[in-house]
């Protein structure tokens, strides 16, 4: 008897210069019933040996950053073939990662031109015999910067996706395939999340992407570069944003307001508030944070998912969720973590439906930005929502003494300040 997914599509694995289908298999967000073909870690290590007798005898690669920019065009714009899925075009990708992840088109426009002026701007390096290894997250693309740095730098590069959005992935292992790059020196590896560990063994260089949790879990490799939580920290200075209190003139207290919401705003919802370089934390030192706290509430309400309603606006597409208990878990871990005296500022409904891009039984999921501004000792980095990261634009206002908010921003991986204002004020 055939079971109900026996026609679904199924995305293969790329493994010994070859699409792949597995008897493993995962579902893929969205309604589609696509699935992904894994790879158990006995394969993995079977495959490490066939590397190890291959790879002495593959002739040199040259001209590889060429290759890599023809094979972004082509990731960018052209149709590729992708194992189990078959020749996918630029507008079937687009439609493809808004139906399993969410992604609007704004998005995926953005995110390609930002790995194709990133690749642009790298310098080449001599190449070495490493395998190595890149594991992805699921929130955003642009991290297959590290799978095109890795294969200019490697004998070989195997590819770890996210089980969340794995498509991207294979779009650019085709998209190297098809202008040349040779079969055996890629890998994708689509695995469950304990065979992570076995593959970091198997390989002799490590990228790896994740939270807190599997950031902790990796991170002895002598050869793994970790790319954790970024808890982006933006500070502002008193008379930048700092009320009436900052300010002899209260008209120039609502100018250094709104320029300072004007500064934070992308800083916080850009590229849906999913990149670890995203503000999170945003730390008013030596004044009261509560003026500007509320300013940039009422502008993070003014987003809307679906299509901008004025035209001239400035413009940050949501993401939707394609799980709506993740949509809800998601906007609950703010709620969870405000402790008393705490205030949720943003108004609007958190979780909402909408009309994306597509059609949808139901409508699109989205959550809304939200804002919190913390009262409640916040000076205390171990506050639960100091960089707490989540994957829709959310920051947590708070004030600081100067020595507290030095020890916030050193707990940043990136820490941003208001450029200087015509008076010279910094």
């Amino acid at each position: 008897m055939r079971g109900p997914d026996d026609e679904a599509p199924v995305l293969f694995a790329y493994r010994r210069g070859d699409w792949q289908p597995s008897l493993d298999t995962a579902p893929l967000p969205g309604a589609t019933r696509a699935r992904l073909a894994l790879v158990p870690h006995i394969v993995a290590h079977s495959d490490r040996r066939w590397w190890d007798g291959v790879r002495a005898d593959l002739p040199p690669l040259s001209g590889r950053h060429e290759l890599v920019l023809s094979a972004l065009e082509l990731f960018r714009y052209g149709t590729v073939t992708i194992g189990g899925i078959g020749p996918q075009s630029a507008d079937a990708f687009r439609a493809a990662l808004w139906e399993s992840a969410g992604l609007p088109g704004p998005l995926v426009e953005r995110w390609g031109a930002m790995l194709y002026e990133g690749a642009a701007r790298r310098e080449t390096v001599a190449p070495d015999d490493a395998l190595a290894l890149v594991a992805l997250p699921g929130n955003t693309f642009t991290c297959l910067d590290s799978v095109l740095e890795q294969a200019e730098r490697s004998a070989c590069v195997w590819v770890r996706p996210s089980r969340r959005e794995p498509l991207s992935a294979a779009r650019l292992l085709a998209a190297l395939l098809a202008v040349g790059w040779p079969p055996a020196r890629l890998g994708l590896y689509p695995t469950e999340q304990h065979t992570l560990h076995g593959l970091l063994k198997l390989t002799d260089r490590h990228v790896v992407y994740g939270g807190a949790g599997l950031a902790a879990s990796v991170r002895d490799s002598p050869v793994l570069a970790l790319h954790g939580p970024g808890r982006g920290c933006a500070l502002v200075p008193p008379g930048a944003g700092a009320g009436a209190a900052g300010a002899a003139d209260p008209l120039d207290a609502v100018d250094a307001v709104d320029d300072m919401v004007a500064w934070l705003l992308p800083l916080i919802a850009a590229d849906s508030g999913r990149f670890c370089s995203n503000v999170r934390t945003v730390v008013c030192v030596d004044h009261d944070p509560e003026p500007l706290a509320k300013a940039l509430a009422a502008a993070l309400d003014a987003l809307h998912p679906g299509p901008a309603p004025d035209p001239a606006a400035p413009r940050w597409p949501l993401t939707a969720f394609r799980d709506p208990a993740e949509a809800d878990r998601a906007a609950a871990s703010v709620r969870d973590r405000l402790r008393p005296g705490d205030h949720l500022l943003t108004r609007e409904p958190t979780v909402v439906t909408g009309t994306g891009v597509g059609t949808r039984t139901g409508g699109d999921v989205y959550v809304r930005p939200q804002l919190a501004l913390l009262r409640s000792d916040p000076t205390a980095p171990s506050h639960p929502l100091i960089g707490h990261e989540v994957p829709f634009p959310f920051a947590a206002v708070l004030g600081a003494t100067a020595d507290a908010a030095r020890a916030l921003a050193d707990a940043a991986l990136f820490v941003y300040r208001p450029p200087a204002t015509p008076g010279g004020a910094p």
